[in-house]
């Protein structure tokens, strides 16, 4: 018989669960929790975002951090933090590994092109295609479409919803609708993941060349630890030296969010999990963790991000996405047959699950495929 292990009184236990949409037994040797991660991990969805962009396009270079490295990272990230306030652990680790889900190939250029495509047909939130993946895409089970997770879980993954579609999603939109909060577990899944790119994206910056050390001194989150750095292993390597800075400033980032989220919880007084939801948010970071945060985002933005080299890169990958989109919209007979025999009722929106479900490398693929008239590719 499945034993969680002890929990806070205001963390998200197996045993409250608001249960799955379609009734199940329970299982004697696992959590329901820890059920659901079994299941994201063993999905079709998890298993791609090995070739899905994180910044930097699939075939940039082997060593970048894709959407699956990036979700392990925030599963970690995610669960010492839970482990440390007493939280469930499973269902952090659950929501981290599945956030990513219903992200399109090409990162955030795919996902603005799509939203584009579909402006006539309620746009695209990666969040709520991540959702749409464990409710319906995948397709696993004899008895029912999707994953079945439990609520609690589901929540986590649509951690931003636009007010329209929040009413269209039954219970888990209506935290939307009623400005309630979500479990603390949702809320460190969320922290966890900005935690996780913010310092990742800068070792992935610094390896490609994109962004300098010399710039990053000017970053006061990033240079107080380069200094720390530098002063106790003046000798170190470039590289180790990076690896030493970003890994002290995830474990600052760490520590100071969960002190700042034990205070709250304190101040607040929180002795159950619904109660959490009837406060405001009770996960974050103390102020002047946030300025420094803030500013770290602020460089990243401007000069990763918007580096001419990944602009360029994010400009044909917006223009593979509307490609595809206005082919498969215009002739729908080119679309796999699992996806052409449901076209004739909400066409539209199955072409954005078919485009949102490819890696980088399909989708570069598939457009040589419809569009390169020497490409023999079948």
């Amino acid at each position: 018989m499945f034993t969680p292990s002890k929990l806070a009184p205001y963390a998200s236990a197996d045993a409250i669960s608001r249960g799955r949409r379609h009734v199940e037994a329970i299982d004697p040797s696992r959590g329901q929790f820890q059920r659901d991660r079994d299941r994201i991990i063993h999905s079709g969805a998890f298993r791609r975002l090995e070739y899905k962009t994180q910044v930097f396009v699939n075939h940039e270079g082997d060593l970048f951090r894709t959407r699956l490295t990036h979700s392990l990272e925030v599963a970690q990230i995610g669960r010492s933090i839970a482990r440390v306030l007493g939280l469930n652990e499973d269902l952090v680790e659950a929501i981290c590994l599945a956030h990513d889900l219903g992200h399109t190939p090409f990162g955030h250029a795919g996902q603005d092109a799509l939203n584009a495509c579909m402006k006539d047909w309620g746009g695209f939130e990666h969040n709520l295609q991540s959702l749409r993946v464990v409710d319906k895409l995948e397709q696993r089970y004899a008895e029912f479409d999707g994953l079945n997770l439990c609520f609690e879980t589901r929540e986590g993954i649509l951690k931003h919803c636009s007010l329209d579609n929040a009413r269209q999603l039954g219970d888990v939109g209506v935290r939307f609708t009623q400005k309630l909060q979500p479990s603390l577990e949702a809320q460190i899944a969320n922290l966890a993941d900005e935690i996780a790119y913010n310092n990742h994206d800068i070792d992935d910056g610094l390896r490609s060349g994109l962004i300098t050390l010399a710039q990053l001194e000017d970053v006061e989150l990033f240079a107080n630890h380069l200094a720390q750095v530098r002063e106790q292993y003046p000798a170190l390597n470039e590289r180790r030296t990076i690896h030493e800075t970003v890994r002290r400033m995830i474990n600052t980032l760490v520590l100071d969010l969960t002190a700042y989220t034990q205070a709250a919880i304190a101040a607040a007084q929180i002795a159950h999990p619904d109660e959490v939801r009837a406060t405001l948010p009770l996960a974050g970071f103390s102020a002047e963790i946030t300025r420094q945060n803030q500013a770290l985002k602020q460089f990243l933005r401007r000069n990763l991000y918007r580096h001419y080299r990944v602009v360029r890169m994010s400009t044909k990958a917006a223009r593979v996405v509307t490609d595809l989109f206005s082919a498969f919209l215009q002739m729908p007979a080119l679309l796999p047959d699992e996806y052409r025999l449901k076209v004739d009722s909400v066409a539209p929106r199955v072409i954005a699950d078919y485009i949102a479900g490819m890696t980088d490398r399909y989708a570069m693929r598939e457009h040589r495929r419809l569009f390169a008239i020497d490409d023999i590719l079948l």
